[in-house]
């Protein structure tokens, strides 16, 4: 955290000789307009104006095709005769979260949207360093994948894009296809079976390919997801290959539907694993239903 700690430092003194004294610069750090939730924000407005509902309901002929546990876990969760949903909105209350290894976790608020028919997912963080507010946006879009962190509202942090962002980007959309069902029908994903507790899932989107495999638990609960086609990306832009999963658990019963309300993000290093995401009290949400 030493160059985010210097670069507070150079933002909180330059504020000061500018406005004349740290309460104003605390004032302008409260009050003004986040560039960050208004990216968010037209985001969000734009792909739910474009977003049609979902027609039918989820039936034994859907999932005839998938892989077993893919099968039983459907049904273990209630979806069966639920109507089926053109997005989802989960709501992160509660994260800790590391910018990178070795750097301390902070507190933030995660808000993301998945869309079936891009596919396109988008996701804003809200948190603050040392006291300075700090915001995110990560969007997938139309096959381009970006990662984006602001500083005091206005201060472009790291600003991540490319080819391995689209890839990373696609395949995070892939891990969490199984929270938003319909997605998982949807002809960009095809199925493989493995065993009884591993289905393996290939995602093609705007002329790119992605994979991983999900595995699941005797109570037909799925409990993790597993990719080589992520790389890990410090906010220098440097990236490296590494193995990455997401851990779910604590399943409840909300409005229905079984849901995992804990949410893991781990990057398997070789010298060990580091979570950098772990979420409690998740709230998952679906709209556009007929």
């Amino acid at each position: 955290m030493e160059d985010e700690m210097i670069a507070i430092k150079k933002i909180i003194a330059v504020g000061g000789v500018l406005l004349g004294t740290a309460g104003v610069v605390h004032a302008y750090l409260r009050t003004a307009a986040s560039k960050a939730a208004r990216e968010f924000d037209d985001l969000a407005e734009d792909l739910l104006k474009e977003t049609e509902p979902a027609k039918g309901r989820f039936t034994e002929t859907d999932i005839a095709t998938l892989p077993g546990p893919v099968r039983r876990h459907l049904r273990r969760c209630g979806y069966l005769g639920k109507p089926k949903m053109a997005y989802m909105k989960v709501v992160f209350p509660d994260v800790s979260f590391s910018l990178g290894k070795g750097k301390k976790a902070i507190k933030i608020a995660y808000t993301q949207y998945n869309f079936v028919d891009g596919p396109d997912r988008i996701a804003y963080i809200d948190s603050s360093l040392y006291g300075v507010p700090f915001e995110g946006v990560d969007a997938y879009v139309d096959g381009k994948g970006s990662m984006k962190g602001i500083l005091a509202k206005n201060i472009t942090l790291f600003d991540i894009d490319g080819e391995a962002m689209d890839k990373a980007s696609l395949v995070t959309f892939l891990s969490e296809c199984l929270f938003v069902p319909n997605a998982a029908l949807q002809d960009y994903i095809r199925w493989e079976a493995i065993d009884a507790h591993h289905a393996k899932a290939v995602i093609t989107a705007h002329g790119t390919t992605a994979e991983g495999v999900f595995t699941f638990n005797e109570d037909d609960e799925m409990i993790a997801f597993s990719t080589n086609d992520r790389e890990a990306t410090t906010m220098d832009g440097k990236s490296e290959k590494v193995r990455w999963s997401a851990i779910c658990g604590g399943y409840k019963e909300i409005n229905g539907i079984r849901q995992p309300t804990d949410l893991k993000a781990v990057w398997h290093y070789d010298e060990g694993d580091f979570t950098y995401f772990d979420a409690k009290a998740a709230m998952m949400s679906y709209d556009k239903q007929e």
